[in-house]
C-alpha cells in the first residue's frame, strides 16, 4: 500500500513538473511576443476656415470625401472626428452614416464653434464662427458648469442623428473636468491631444508621456496618475505622429516650436517618402516596450490639394505593413478599449530609433511609464540624455477651475532635465556622460547602441565604449534609471548636467542623496539609490557620481 501511496506521489509530482514546465514555456513564449505596433488614421472634420476665404465649406467636404476614398481603396478603416457645426451638417451626417461601422468610427472633435455656445444657451464671443483662440474655441475658456451645458448639447444632439453617444473625443487639449465628466455620464473610452510642443499656434504642452497613450489625472489631463483611483480611465493617445529625432530640438531659442510630424502635409515629415519610409520602419522594426503607437490622418482644413501627396505615400504604405502583419490599423475607440483591457494603470512604454534618416547617424530612446519620461540621444558617438520630466498626479491645472482669458494655454511637468526650453542653438543642455582623465575630463566616446526590451517593463541600452574597453549598460525601468560601467579598466566617470546660462532651472538645494527642486510652486525631489549629487566648483549645474560604477535613480518617489 505504501509503495502505491509512493508511486501516486510520484506521479503527480511529474504531472505537476510538467504542468510548471508547460506554463513557463506558455509564460516564455507571451513574453516572446513583439509588441504590438498600433496605428489610428484619425481625420477631424470642420465646416468652415475662416482664416482663408479660399478654403469654402465645400473644399472642407470634399477634402473628407477624398479620405474617406483614398482610405477604402487600400482597405484601411480609422476615425473621423466631428466638429458640432460639421456635425449638424446634413452631407456629413450622410457621407460618414454609410462608412462600414466595423472599420469606421464617428466621434467628437471637442472645439467649441458658435452654434455650438448658442444651443447650449450661452452668448458667443468670437470673432468667427468659429475662433481657434484658447479662451474661445476651446473648453479650457469655459467655466465647469458652461462645460457641462456644451458637453451635454453636443453628446445629445449626436445621438439624435447617429443614434448612439461617441465613444472618442479629442481635440488639442481638453480640461480634466470635461473628460471625466464625459467619462461618467457618456462612458468615453478614448481621447487624444496634440503631441509635445512649445508655443506651436499659441499653445504649448511640454513635459507630458511622450507619444502612446496614457490616464491622466483627475486634476490635470495632461499630468499621468500614478494610481488608479487617482486617475480618469480613460487613455489619452498623443497625436501627430512626431519625428522622434528632430521634432524636440527645431525651434530652439525661438518662441514657437517648428513641426516635423507625419501629417501628410508636411514637406519634410508626412509629405516625404523617404522620411515616412524611415518612420514606419522605426515604428514597426525597432524594439519596443509594450506597444508602440502613431496617429495618422489630417484635419481638413489643411485641404485635399495640400495633403494629397503625403496621403498617396503613406495610405498603400500602412495597408502593406498591415498585411505584413508589422501594424496593427485601429479606430482610436478599438484602440481605448484594448488600452483599458490590458492596462489598470499607465504602462511603461518606449519608441527607439536604431537607423536614423539617409545622411544621419543620430540614434535616440524615449522612455514614459507613469512616473516619468527620458529620452536619450546619440551623436557624433557622444551620448546625452537630452530630456528628464517627472510625474505628480497631485500637480493641479489652472485650467481646471478658472477659465482663461488669453489666446494661449499652457501645460507642464517637472523638469529635471529640459534640452529644449533650457538649451541655446550653440550651446545645447543635457545630462552628458563624462570621464576624469589625466589629460583633463573628456566626454565618452562609444559605437552603436542595442536596445532590447526585458520582460519586467523596461528598456535595456547597452552601448559599447571606444574611450575604454568596455560598455554602459543602461535599464529604464518602470520606477527607476539604472546605469552601470562594464570594464575591466578603471574608469572615473559621472554624468553632468550642463546648461547655458538661463534663471529657469527648478534646482533649490542639492544634497549627496537627493535633487530639491520646485517649478511652477510644487515641490519635488530627485533621489539616487546609488551615486551620490554634488556640485562642482566649475560650469555644470550638478554631477552624479557612480557608487561602484553603478548610478541608481528612483523616479517614483518624488515627495
Amino acid at each position: 500500500m505504501i509503495s502505491k501511496f509512493k508511486n501516486i506521489s510520484k506521479a503527480l509530482a511529474v504531472a505537476m513538473l510538467a504542468l510548471c514546465t508547460l506554463t513557463a514555456a506558455a509564460q516564455s513564449t507571451k513574453t516572446a511576443q513583439p509588441a504590438p505596433k498600433i496605428v489610428n488614421i484619425v481625420n477631424f472634420i470642420r465646416l468652415l476656415e475662416p482664416r482663408d476665404p479660399k478654403i469654402t465649406e465645400d473644399v472642407l467636404y470634399q477634402t473628407v470625401v477624398q479620405q474617406v476614398n483614398i482610405m477604402k481603396k487600400y482597405h484601411l478603416g480609422g476615425t473621423f472626428l466631428l466638429q458640432y457645426d460639421a456635425l449638424m451638417d446634413k452631407r456629413y451626417q450622410t457621407l460618414l452614416a454609410s462608412l462600414p461601422k466595423g472599420s469606421f468610427e464617428i466621434g467628437a472633435w471637442w472645439e467649441i464653434p458658435q452654434p455650438l455656445v448658442e444651443n447650449a444657451g450661452m452668448t458667443w464671443r468670437g470673432r468667427y464662427p468659429w475662433d481657434w483662440r484658447a479662451n474661445i474655441g476651446f473648453s479650457t475658456g469655459y467655466t465647469p458648469a458652461e462645460r457641462t451645458k456644451l458637453i451635454d448639447t453636443y453628446f445629445d444632439d449626436f445621438k439624435k442623428i447617429f443614434g448612439y453617444y461617441p465613444k472618442t473625443v479629442a481635440s488639442w487639449f481638453i480640461d480634466a473636468y470635461s473628460l471625466n465628466y464625459m467619462y461618467q455620464k457618456y462612458h468615453i473610452v478614448a481621447s487624444a491631444n496634440c503631441k509635445d510642443q512649445y508655443g506651436t499656434d499659441g499653445y504649448t504642452l511640454w513635459g507630458g508621456y511622450w507619444n502612446q497613450a496614457y490616464y491622466p489625472s483627475k486634476i490635470n489631463s495632461y499630468m499621468p496618475a500614478q494610481h488608479e483611483a487617482q486617475q480618469i480611465p480613460v487613455p489619452i493617445f498623443r497625436m501627430l505622429g512626431s519625428d522622434p529625432v528632430r521634432q524636440y530640438d527645431t525651434g530652439i531659442s525661438s518662441s514657437r516650436q517648428g513641426v516635423i510630424t507625419l501629417e501628410p502635409v508636411y514637406h519634410f515629415g508626412g509629405g516625404d517618402s523617404t522620411w515616412v519610409s524611415w518612420f514606419f520602419k522605426a515604428l514597426a522594426d525597432d524594439k519596443s516596450v509594450n506597444f508602440n503607437y502613431t496617429q495618422a490622418g489630417q484635419e481638413n482644413s489643411f485641404t485635399w490639394d495640400a495633403m494629397k501627396k503625403g496621403f498617396e505615400i503613406q495610405m498603400p504604405l500602412i495597408a502593406r505593413l498591415r498585411d505584413q502583419h508589422k501594424l496593427r490599423v485601429e479606430t482610436m475607440e478599438q484602440s481605448g478599449t484594448w488600452f483599458k483591457k490590458n492596462y489598470k494603470v499607465t504602462p511603461p512604454t518606449s519608441f527607439s530609433v536604431s537607423k536614423d534618416i539617409p545622411g544621419s547617424d543620430l540614434k535616440t530612446a524615449w522612455y514614459n511609464s507613469r512616473f516619468y519620461r527620458i529620452n536619450l540621444l546619440w551623436e557624433n558617438n557622444n551620448l546625452r540624455i537630452r530630456d528628464i520630466h517627472l510625474f505628480d498626479e497631485t500637480f493641479p491645472s489652472v485650467y481646471e477651475t478658472t477659465p482663461v482669458t488669453s489666446n494661449e494655454c499652457t501645460f507642464f511637468t517637472l523638469p529635471i532635465v529640459d534640452g529644449y526650453i533650457w538649451s541655446k542653438r550653440d550651446d545645447l543642455a543635457g545630462l552628458r556622460f563624462k570621464a576624469r582623465t589625466d589629460a583633463g575630463d573628456i566626454l565618452l566616446t562609444g559605437g552603436e547602441p542595442k536596445f532590447s526590451k526585458t520582460a519586467t517593463g523596461a528598456l535595456h541600452i547597452s552601448w559599447p565604449l571606444t574611450t575604454a574597453n568596455g560598455s554602459i549598460e543602461i535599464d529604464l525601468a518602470e520606477g527607476q534609471v539604472k546605469i552601470n560601467l562594464l570594464s575591466k579598466i578603471k574608469l572615473d566617470w559621472y554624468l553632468e548636467l550642463n546648461t547655458p546660462p538661463t534663471d529657469k532651472l527648478p534646482f533649490e538645494k542639492i544634497d549627496t542623496k537627493e535633487l530639491d527642486c520646485q517649478f511652477e510652486n510644487m515641490p519635488y525631489k530627485l533621489k539616487a539609490v546609488k551615486g551620490s549629487f554634488s556640485k562642482p566648483g566649475n560650469s555644470s549645474i550638478f554631477r552624479i557620481t557612480p557608487e561602484a560604477n553603478r548610478i541608481v535613480l528612483n523616479m517614483a518617489d518624488i515627495k
